[in-house]
């Protein structure tokens, strides 16, 4: 007689699923499991103990995982091939499975900034949605990598996650990796899910910053007054923990350009952010940032931060640096990307002005 195995469901977790129309929650590109086994447990492989409980994803996108180090035992990584016991708790992290929606491949120009047989690296220009949704569903850059990576068994079947560990958002610029590899996949997905990803960010924000660094902390949830911004709540238990921190590289008086180095990765998190402490970025129509809000009542001053705005048309922000541990070689890798013409055209405007 075949023994019936239980488990205890109020430990099964796992995050939300992504909502089509925004972008930027690192921790939604994943999801994260708990399993606590059942007292009369006999032994039986993991993958298979797993793949039992969670009949919707597949044994090899487990053995993925095991593969990447992202089921384990405890606190510890284990193997596919472990046999689980009574009471063993078993923590997996999984990238999100596909989601039905057709992806059309585009011969989209990318300006890849590296590329290898497991990961390759882009620099997003300002204005390209990350992934297909409400509104957005041809030209975004899963449509480009679908066309590039055409031939990889990942990217066949036109899952509309495919390869994305994170996201930025649609008119910020600058760098990202994906996966070309459900291996690959599994062990970037880690690392965002245990913030050990380098993630540096420059960002032009209204008004003189008190301090040349400092931390932000706060938490992040959807704004109860505008669904479509976040806000930062003192409350723990509403929205997800948030870190950011930044140095200040030059000081216009009016603005100033700053270094954000992102320790979590929440929808919107510099930017609101900033926000919340007095200067949010310049030119963010979403969070205030489209308006004079520091500055002079002359003619001249509204028609240079009118010309700036015409020049820089969404909010300076751009993913700069990248830095994380390749799945194969198991080296740390860092990448630097250019500030795009926008942003230093506007930086070098305000550079002129203060002198």
């Amino acid at each position: 007689m075949k023994e019936t195995i239980d488990y205890n469901e109020d430990e099964l977790l796992s995050s939300p699923l992504i909502s089509e129309d925004e972008e930027g929650d690192d921790d939604r590109m994943y999801e994260h499991f708990a399993i606590v086994v059942d007292k009369g447990q006999s032994p039986m492989r993991v993958d298979k103990f797993l793949c039992e409980r969670m009949s919707d994803r597949s044994r090899s996108r487990i053995q993925a995982a095991a593969d990447a180090g992202n089921v384990l035992v405890g606190d510890k990584p284990v193997k596919s091939s472990y046999k689980v016991k009574p009471l063993d708790r078993i923590s997996v992290v999984l990238p999100y499975p596909m989601r039905v929606l057709e992806i059309i491949p585009e011969d989209i120009p990318l300006d890849i900034v590296y590329e290898d047989d497991d990961v390759i690296v882009v620099n997003k220009r300002a204005g390209m949605v990350v992934h297909p949704g409400f509104g957005n569903y041809t030209g975004t850059l899963v449509n480009a990598l679908t066309w590039h990576l055409r031939d990889l068994p990942l990217f066949r079947d036109g899952d509309m996650r495919a390869g994305l560990v994170h996201r930025i958002d649609k008119n910020t610029s600058g760098l990202l990796v994906v996966a070309k590899s459900e291996g690959s996949h599994a062990y970037l997905a880690k690392q965002f899910f245990d913030h050990t990803i380098e993630r540096r960010y420059i960002a032009l924000v209204w008004g003189n910053m008190e301090a040349d660094e400092g931390t932000v902390t706060g938490n992040i949830a959807r704004s109860v007054k505008d669904r479509l911004k976040m806000a930062v709540y003192d409350d723990p238990a509403i929205g997800k923990h948030a870190v950011t921190h930044y140095r200040v590289l030059k000081r216009f008086g009016y603005v100033t350009l700053i270094e954000c180095r992102l320790e979590t990765g929440r929808t919107h998190q510099i930017r609101v952010h900033m926000e919340h402490i007095g200067h949010p970025l310049f030119n963010d129509e979403r969070y205030g940032g489209d308006v004079i809000l520091r500055g002079t009542t002359f003619a001249k001053y509204k028609q240079f931060i009118d010309n700036c705005f015409d020049m820089l048309p969404r909010q300076a922000l751009h993913a700069k640096t990248l830095g994380f541990v390749h799945p194969r070689t198991r080296e740390l890798m860092r990448f630097d990307s250019e500030l795009p013409d926008d942003m230093a055209s506007v930086i070098a405007k305000w550079e002129g002005y203060v002198k």
